[in-house]
């Protein structure tokens, strides 16, 4: 599924029912409030992957007859790849009252969860909701968070495995990702368990924020690392910089 479809599909599903023309009192103009870890500007380069996926919800919104500015009210947090400023942001989507509260990762899913139990939320790109407490269960989520959910902390590992048949002689591989993203350790272990199979030296190393990068790719130079795979994650994706000399970023 495309980008525009998915978007457009989370759309129709959290609109469907809180945000019905019929169910919302007369002259009222319903309120999503989008709660993102990372940056609508791409920190002044170009714009970052979430503001894409933002300007493909809006442009899915407005194919179901949805306009920003006419029937309906986007209010967006964005917390620009800092992890701790989403508990805050959260609470004050909750203060405005907004009728649905749209997520995208497990961090600002959790953030949402915490500050409230009664506005939906819809959350997307969650590696594994159950294990990150969000829902109880896939066939039954209970409580008021519901969405998509790509359930695949092995596809980094299968990320390995093709890097493998790419570059054969690589034989120790780093992988970089973010401690504070509950998202991103699953997808470690896994790719560690991978690496073990297809005999490659793994390296894992953590970094919770800007100052922590430069120190992890010294250390995979240090240990030679061929190659090192980057775990998607809002901070660091804010704070992508070229990668040290000699290592591949994958």
């Amino acid at each position: 599924m495309n980008r525009r479809a998915f978007l457009s599909a989370l759309a129709g599903s959290l609109l469907a029912a809180p945000l019905a023309a019929e169910a919302q009192p007369a002259g009222k103009v319903p309120r999503i409030g989008v709660l993102s870890p990372g940056s609508p500007s791409g920190a002044g380069r170009n714009p970052s992957d979430l503001a894409v996926l933002f300007a493909a919800f809006r442009e899915g919104l407005r194919e179901l007859g949805y306009v920003e500015g006419q029937n309906i009210k986007i209010e967006s947090r964005w917390a620009e790849g800092n992890y701790d400023r989403l508990p805050g942001l959260a609470a004050d989507l909750v203060r405005l009252k907004v009728d649905v509260i749209v997520t995208y990762g497990t961090p600002a899913s959790q953030a949402a969860k915490r500050a409230t139990g009664t506005i939906p939320i819809v959350m997307a790109a969650i590696i594994d909701p159950v294990a990150s407490g969000l829902v109880t269960s896939i066939a039954r989520p209970g409580g008021n968070v519901t969405g998509q959910s790509m359930m695949s902390p092995d596809l980094v590992a299968k990320q390995l495995e093709i890097l493998k048949e790419v570059v054969p002689k690589v034989s120790r591989v780093a992988v970089l990702w973010n401690p504070a993203n509950a998202g991103n350790a699953p997808q470690v272990r896994h790719t560690q368990d991978a690496a073990g199979a297809l005999g490659v030296r793994f390296q894992s190393l953590g970094a919770r924020g800007p100052s922590e990068i430069d120190s992890a790719f010294a250390a995979m130079t240090n240990e030679q690392a061929g190659a090192v795979i980057v775990l998607v994650d809002a901070m660091l994706q804010e704070n992508r910089t070229p990668p040290a000399g000699g290592v591949r970023a994958e």
